[in-house]
């Protein structure tokens, strides 16, 4: 009997081993879900099937050879098809490949409840391993998810700076520019009728400023008036006037003193091309944007942080961020503003935090994962092996002796990697089962496979 145990252990470890290499890639970030399966792995579905054989993943014999002690031990194999005989997808196939327990559906264990193994020899045996629990590089180490977005201060908007047609385009969708480089040539009625009233005021201007020399002269020869000559005065400023008013509207729609209607519309501030509107020849007016222009050299990084974990971010904080998109590449930033509410659908608040991108690698709407060093906490990081999921519960195994180990229910905040911050439930330096926790949580259902060598009793 003991001898049929231990091979009961040793089989469970392996499947332990075998299902937690696949279930670490339903855990990791739903953004990378789509990556390429590992080669020898079996895709598997959202509801844990294993696609290539028809029978849930997590007793896939098939996937998991040794499993076959396991169910051949209680009977339970149909030796033609080489599937446990009461759920062989080809002798039942009404029952869809699942046992009548499903494990990975059944009621999530307690708080406390114990899982006793025969022996610290069985325990050995089963590949059962732990880690310490730790508090991350710094002390209070935060891990958060981060979407990067654009800089309003540093993005236009660019229309037509007076109503007119588009002649010409100087630049491309994605082009680089530099603040007050041409984008494109507008011609405009309101432009060239500023430009004939500049001609008019500029000869009324010289008209009146050859009359009022002439005033002038003939006062100090004591023909003239004087009034006379604070007439010609006052026409000469007003025609000056008339000059610098044709001149200031043009400058307004960046226009010079030519002679035609057209004029060129510049970029007013440095960067890239991103949207383009119209074609040549369409009349657009002033409130019709036809350039977006964005500076990518700095982006905002909008943090979003757990409620729980709220009190613990202030600006000023030093924030490290990953893209999957780019690799183990790190960007450093700090932590510029935190919301004063917090959202009611996620139960998150934002913080931003400025990154500079000189290189231009990072682009707006990229998503990020965000370490912020936001002093001492009590989140813990530990791998991501150790933590398992029954019914929505999360829950790791710490022991309490050499072949006894208790469940303990915990709160997860997002991943970095292969680490896994726990926010409630387990504190820095307590011991976790990492390899082998699939095995002990398996222990902790009712019915569940290989179920009789280990015991599992309410904590005490």
């Amino acid at each position: 009997m003991r001898a049929l145990l231990f091979v009961l252990a040793v089989a469970l470890a392996a499947m332990g081993n075998s299902c937690r290499q696949r279930g670490e890639a339903s855990q990791a970030d739903p953004r990378s879900a789509d990556s390429k399966t590992a080669p020898g792995a079996t895709a598997s579905n959202a509801e844990g099937m294993c696609i290539e054989h028809g029978v849930l993943e997590a007793v896939c014999t098939k996937c998991n050879p040794k499993l076959i002690l396991v169910f051949q031990a209680k009977g339970d194999w149909c030796v033609e098809h080489e599937f446990p005989e009461s759920f062989c997808p080809v002798c039942h196939p009404e029952r869809g490949g699942r046992p009548s327990t499903d494990v990975a559906a059944d009621e999530a264990p307690p708080n406390g409840l114990r899982v006793k193994l025969q022996s610290s020899e069985v325990v050995a045996q089963a590949g059962i391993r732990t880690e310490r629990a730790v508090a991350g590089e710094e002390a209070g180490t935060l891990i958060a998810t981060a979407t990067l977005v654009a800089d309003n201060a540093k993005s236009a908007l660019v229309n037509a700076r007076a109503p007119g047609v588009i002649r010409t385009f100087e630049v491309e969708l994605g082009s680089v520019v530099a603040k007050g480089a041409p984008l494109a040539v507008i011609e405009s009625a309101s432009v060239a009728e500023s430009r004939a009233r500049l001609r008019t005021a500029r000869a009324r201007a010289g008209a009146a400023e050859a009359s009022h020399t002439r005033e002038r002269d003939l006062h100090d020869r004591g023909i003239s008036a004087l009034r006379e000559v604070q007439a010609a005065e006052q026409a000469r400023l007003e025609a000056d006037s008339d000059v610098s008013a044709a001149l200031a509207a043009l400058e307004m729609v960046g226009a010079d003193d030519g002679e035609s209607g057209a004029y060129e519309l510049r970029a007013p501030i440095a960067g890239v091309i991103t949207q383009r509107n119209f074609t040549v020849g369409t009349l657009v007016g002033e409130e019709e944007p036809i350039f977006e222009i964005i500076d990518t050299s700095s982006l905002w990084a909008d943090i979003d942080i757990p409620e729980s974990q709220a009190g613990r971010v202030s600006p000023g904080q030093r924030v490290v961020l990953k893209v999957d998109a780019l690799g183990d590449q790190e960007f450093e930033g700090a932590i510029r503003y935190v919301a004063p509410v917090i959202d009611p659908r996620t139960r998150t608040i934002r913080a931003r935090a400025a990154l500079a991108n000189r290189a231009g690698l990072l682009r707006a709407n990229m998503y990020a994962r965000a370490r912020v060093f936001a002093g001492t906490g009590t989140s813990v990081l530990v791998p991501r092996a150790a933590v398992q999921e029954a019914k929505g519960v999360q829950i790791v195994f710490v022991p309490v002796s050499d072949s006894e180990f208790e469940t303990r229910r915990v709160r997860t905040g997002p991943s970095d990697g292969d680490l896994v911050a726990v926010t409630e439930g387990l504190r820095p330096g307590e011991s976790i089962v990492t390899d082998g926790s699939f095995l002990l949580k398996t222990e902790t259902l009712k019915e569940s496979i290989g179920a009789g060598c280990c015991d599992a009793v309410e904590a005490r």
